[in-house]
């Protein structure tokens, strides 16, 4: 059984920075993908970032040159670095683990997720 556990959100104003971390428990950076979504009130689940066992990354058009995944094998997390930041990043942030990365990230390529951090960017 995979648990996810993010925190780093927090308010911040336009051009500032976050960093975003999951902790994962139950799960081995041996296989798989990780990855890093958005839920913007009223809107579906986007997918931002990916990372898969090899290290290979993966970014959704919108955040490429801003946003940098990152993980620390050896504590087991992932994190999502979130710089230049503007007021349509805010959302709640989660993290997921699921089999294979693909892209363009979809919520049906991820099996597990954590509860969410809430990242609010002012103007």
């Amino acid at each position: 059984q995979v648990h996810l556990m993010e925190s780093g959100g927090g308010s911040v104003q336009a051009g500032g920075s976050l960093r975003l971390s999951c902790v994962a428990s139950g799960y081995t950076y041996t296989s798989g993908c990780m990855g890093w979504f958005r839920q913007a009130a009223g809107e579906e689940r986007e997918g931002l970032a990916a990372m898969n066992s090899g290290g290979r990354t993966f970014y959704t058009e919108s955040v490429m040159g801003r946003f940098t995944i990152s993980r620390d094998n050896a504590k087991t997390t992932l994190y999502l670095q979130m710089n230049s930041l503007k007021p349509e990043d805010t959302g709640m942030y989660y993290c997921a683990a699921g089999p294979l990365c693909m892209s363009p990230m979809r919520e049906r390529h991820f099996t597990s997720w954590g509860q969410g951090t809430q990242v609010t960017v002012s103007s």
